[in-house]
C-alpha cells in the first residue's frame, strides 16, 4: 500500500483541481490555489522532485480530477509473453503499453503501444484486469492516481523493433523465464503471472480491485 502522505497529497491537489474548475469566487480560487501548492510541497519534502516541478505538473491539471489509464498489452505467441526493455527504467522489463490517448478506444490504444514499443501486430482479445496502482506494491510512488487495464492479446503480425527511445529490447518469455529486473512502476511479476492464467483459460472473468 502507498504511504499515507502520498494518498492525503494526492487527495488534497484532486480537491483543488475540482475546485479551481468550478468555482467563480476570487477568494476560492486563492484558497484552492494555495491548497495545491501544499499539495506539492508534502510531496516534494518526501521525495527527490523540485517541488517547482510538482507544481508545475499540478498546475497543467485542470477540470474535474479523475484517474489517468495506463493500459498494457499482454500479447501471446506460442505460448510465450512478449515483454520489452524500457530505456528510460535503467533497461528493466515490462509488459508494452502506456497512457490512453483522447479518441481511441482501449483496445486501439494497447494495439498502438504494442506496436510503437515492439514492433508486432496484436489482436485484443480480452480485457483481463483494471487494477488500482495505488492498491498494489509500484515503486515509485506516482503523483497522479492511476488505473492500470491489462489486455490479452494475440500477436498476428510484425517483427521486433529497432531500439527507440522508450524501448531497447524486445524478447518471448514462458512463465518460468520471465525476468526478475522488472520495471515495477509499469508492471509487477505476479501481474505477468496472472496474464499467463488468463492466457491459458480465457474463461477466468476480468479481475479488478
Amino acid at each position: 500500500m502507498e504511504p499515507k502522505w502520498l494518498v492525503w497529497a494526492r487527495r488534497m491537489q484532486a480537491l483543488a483541481q475540482t475546485g479551481l474548475a468550478f468555482t467563480r469566487d476570487k477568494y476560492d480560487r486563492e484558497r484552492f490555489k494555495a491548497l495545491r501548492d501544499l499539495a506539492a510541497e508534502v510531496m516534494a519534502a518526501h521525495g527527490d522532485t523540485p517541488v517547482d516541478h510538482i507544481r508545475g505538473l499540478f498546475a497543467a491539471q485542470t477540470g474535474y480530477a479523475t484517474p489517468k489509464v495506463d493500459v498494457r498489452g499482454a500479447a501471446f505467441r506460442d505460448g510465450r509473453i512478449l515483454m520489452v526493455r524500457e530505456a528510460m527504467d535503467q533497461d528493466r522489463w515490462t509488459l508494452p503499453g502506456g497512457w490512453a490517448d483522447v479518441n481511441d478506444s482501449p483496445a486501439e490504444c494497447v494495439r498502438r503501444e504494442v506496436l510503437e514499443e515492439s514492433g508486432f501486430e496484436v489482436r485484443v482479445t480480452k480485457l483481463a484486469a483494471v487494477w488500482d496502482r495505488a492498491k498494489h506494491a509500484h515503486t515509485p510512488p506516482y503523483p497522479f492516481h492511476i488505473y492500470k487495464m491489462f489486455f490479452i492479446c494475440e500477436v498476428v503480425g510484425g517483427s521486433p523493433a529497432a531500439a527507440t527511445l522508450e524501448t531497447n529490447g524486445v524478447a518471448f518469455f514462458g512463465p518460468d523465464e520471465v525476468p526478475a529486473d522488472l520495471s515495477l512502476g509499469r508492471t509487477l511479476p505476479w501481474q505477468v503471472q496472472r496474464m499467463f492464467a488468463h492466457a491459458a483459460d480465457p474463461s477466468l472473468p476480468t479481475d479488478f480491485d
